[in-house]
């Protein structure tokens, strides 16, 4: 099966968990694989929102206070308040690792953002083959994992085997991607057309500080990996490094056939609130 991404508003792991949800993938099969796997301090929540009036798919992962990261906290992540209009009480977006918020109305006299477990790429794949996934799911959630992590050791300037990486080993992130590579693998996605990623500018709050956006793993991804960006008149970061990391990985061509139908279409919302509505655009396509 193809699949054709349309990142006009950009890519994020829970968004395309979400749109691959709405393509069809079973939602049974997911939390079966999630559940199997060696990680604590979440909950997944599936459900539907709007998004510039379209019914999308919402896939949220529900952090414990031990793992929050605040990914979704728009005034945490740029500074300054932003009005926030929720889809519903828990309207989440992407995740940095892009990931998943709920409810937002923390105080804000909090430190942030709170420890994490810092995991290295060896720990992170040892979860992962412990988990009861095909192996199909299992070799494509290493490989996305791998080039995420190559892209933010290259960041770091240090080599693989020697990085700690925090966003990646943040639970919401390893929770997407193992959920992208499943719902992948559920689909039969064989092939995936990815003609560009759009992004925005201006900088984004992460562990280390502010960063410009895109930040430095997302841009050395789109370089090592042949990824186009575009780049919007839009403040704020809307390809996250796991949304580059899993596009990245499932590519194998970046224009789309000449005629094709279109055999299912699926929306996958994204938690971040910009000038733009946050939302990932996922086709199951036929040449013809």
């Amino acid at each position: 099966m193809k699949l054709y991404l349309e990142c006009t508003s950009g890519i994020s792991g829970d968004m395309t968990v979400a749109a691959l949800l709405d393509l069809g993938a079973d939602e049974g099969a997911l939390r079966q694989a999630l559940a199997s796997l060696p990680v604590e301090g979440y909950q997944v929540e599936i459900g539907r929102v709007s998004k510039a009036g379209l019914d999308a798919c919402d896939f949220a992962v529900l952090l414990d206070d031990a793992h929050e990261n605040h990914d979704h906290d728009m005034e945490y992540l740029h500074g300054h308040s932003h009005e926030h209009t929720h889809d519903h009480g828990h309207d989440h977006d992407h995740e940095h690792e892009h990931n998943h918020d709920h409810d937002h109305s923390h105080p804000h006299d909090q430190n942030y953002p709170h420890a994490h477990a810092h995991r290295s790429l060896p720990d992170i794949l040892q979860i992962i083959e412990a988990g009861a996934l095909t192996p199909g799911a299992k070799a494509l959630a290493e490989r996305i994992f791998t080039i995420l992590a190559q892209a933010e050791a290259q960041a770091h300037g240090a080599p693989l085997e020697q990085v700690h990486f925090h966003e990646v080993g943040a639970v919401d992130s390893i929770v997407d991607i193992v959920a992208a590579a499943v719902c992948l693998d559920n689909l039969g996605v064989t092939e995936a057309v990815v003609p560009v990623l759009n992004e925005g500018s201006g900088f984004v709050r992460c562990q280390h500080g502010l960063l410009p956006v895109p930040v430095p793993a997302t841009l050395n991804i789109a370089a090592g990996q042949g990824l186009n960006l575009h780049i919007l008149p839009v403040e704020g970061e809307l390809v996250t490094p796991t949304g580059a990391a899993i596009a990245a990985a499932i590519k194998t061509e970046d224009a789309l056939p000449e005629r094709f139908r279109v055999v299912k279409t699926g929306y996958g919302a994204g938690k971040r609130h910009y000038s733009i509505p946050s939302l990932l655009r996922a086709m199951l396509i036929e040449p013809v």
